[in-house]
């Protein structure tokens, strides 16, 4: 536990009182109202901490409505998920992401110039959610569907520092301690193993630290999935149609928004499902190389970096040194702690993702454009009423 403030804003769990903070979120949603988006596949509703969500967002009844992008592949899943959900109690609208009718929709949109339907996963459901979020709510919190543990702390932590006028910040990112405190792991390993030394790296092969960099090394956790931002933000992503996605947005933020506004809450503790390691296609392994791809665009759009084959060997040279620097670290720090930690794992895991480097860093030299979703303004100005006709689709089938 710390008290150290640095270039973004950060709040504390040091001694909140949690029921004026929910008291407050209360208060001020009746004038700005918000959202809850939880994007989730449909095998997800054999994990039991949904049930465990579901019963803590019923505690949450200043939420406007809590909207769940859904992956599924036929009707009787998305009907599934539909009866799953009747235990929530606050309003809730359920988007069947590869339904038909949405298809159908995006088809159209395909006339006028915007092919959304050439990206698939969460990027798109995700991008699909904020279009209604952003037509009705003012503030719009993130989370994932596999939290263990959750409470209804999480998205009123998220969304307070944007309602609390006294602070009205217009993004939030959630940080926490990726530890299982029943197994005695530490788990995060995405970030710890692959971004943070990769960022390191980046500084040490180019020479110094680009503005963007700096910016992602302000944050705590800068790819967490748990974060809040306003409607009017919302609109103006572009975001990635891939694993990506957290970085993308991180980028928009970094684009669009002043520093004094941008915050980051300390969540706590925090255990949801754990990917596979994986390979190029799946897993922790395409997780890091669709990160990386999206962070060498946004290095060139944000900072001039060029990038070439060269550049990416020397970069894999000195990941790999910094990686198992990072390794050393929190070797000691799961010792002092009585953590179980397999170093041989770690190193392991640091293999795969150095070769996600060349791997992921050929395939974005060869196609560097044409990954990111166009943005809801965009949309917008190409079918005004866009926005309107996905929510009548949607509304018609919960009904």
């Amino acid at each position: 536990m710390d008290i150290k403030q640095e270039e973004i804003t950060t709040l504390h769990e040091l001694c909140v009182d949690k029921n004026k903070l929910i008291k407050s979120v209360k208060d001020v949603a009746v004038e700005r109202p918000v959202s809850i988006i939880m994007p989730m596949l449909f095998t997800e509703i054999k994990n039991p901490a949904l049930s465990n969500i579901i019963k803590n967002l019923n505690k949450c009844d200043y939420v406007k409505e809590v909207i769940i992008p859904l992956s599924a592949k036929s009707e009787g899943e998305f009907r599934r998920v539909k009866r799953f959900f009747s235990t929530l109690k606050i309003p809730k609208l359920i988007i069947w992401c590869d339904g038909p009718k949405i298809e159908r929709l995006l088809a159209e949109l395909k006339e006028e110039g915007l092919n959304l339907r050439r990206y698939r996963g969460k990027g798109r459901d995700v991008w699909l959610a904020l279009g209604i979020a952003s037509l009705r709510s003012y503030g719009i919190a993130f989370h994932d569907a596999d939290i263990q543990g959750y409470t209804e702390m999480i998205p009123t932590k998220l969304l307070y520092p944007l309602l609390e006028p006294e602070l009205d910040f217009k993004f939030n990112k959630g940080y926490y301690a990726r530890v299982d405190l029943r197994k005695n792991i530490m788990y995060g390993r995405v970030f710890r193993l692959f971004l943070h030394p990769l960022l390191r790296s980046l500084i040490d092969e180019i020479g110094f630290e680009p503005n963007f960099v700096r910016f992602l090394r302000s944050f705590r956790y800068p790819i967490s999935g748990e974060f809040a931002l306003t409607s009017d933000l919302a609109r103006d992503l572009d975001i990635p149609g891939d694993w990506g996605l957290e970085v993308g947005i991180m980028a928009e933020v970094y684009r669009n928004v002043a520093p004094k506004r941008i915050c980051q809450t300390d969540l706590g503790f925090y255990e949801h499902k754990h990917q596979k390691i994986g390979g190029a296609k799946e897993g922790l392994v395409k997780m890091a190389g669709d990160i990386f791809k999206t962070l060498l665009r946004v290095l060139i759009e944000e900072d001039h970096i060029q990038i070439t084959r060269s550049f990416l060997v020397s970069l894999r040279v000195l990941y790999q040194r910094n990686a198992q620097d990072v390794i050393r670290k929190y070797h000691a720090d799961a010792h002092f702690n009585n953590l179980n930690y397999d170093r041989h794992l770690e190193e392991t895991i640091v293999e795969k993702f150095s070769q996600q480097i060349m791997e992921a860093g050929d395939r974005y030299l060869r196609k560097p454009v044409g990954t990111r979703i166009p943005d809801w303004l965009r949309t917008i100005s190409a079918r005004k009423k866009i926005r309107e006709e996905l929510l009548s689709i949607v509304l018609e089938e919960n009904n």
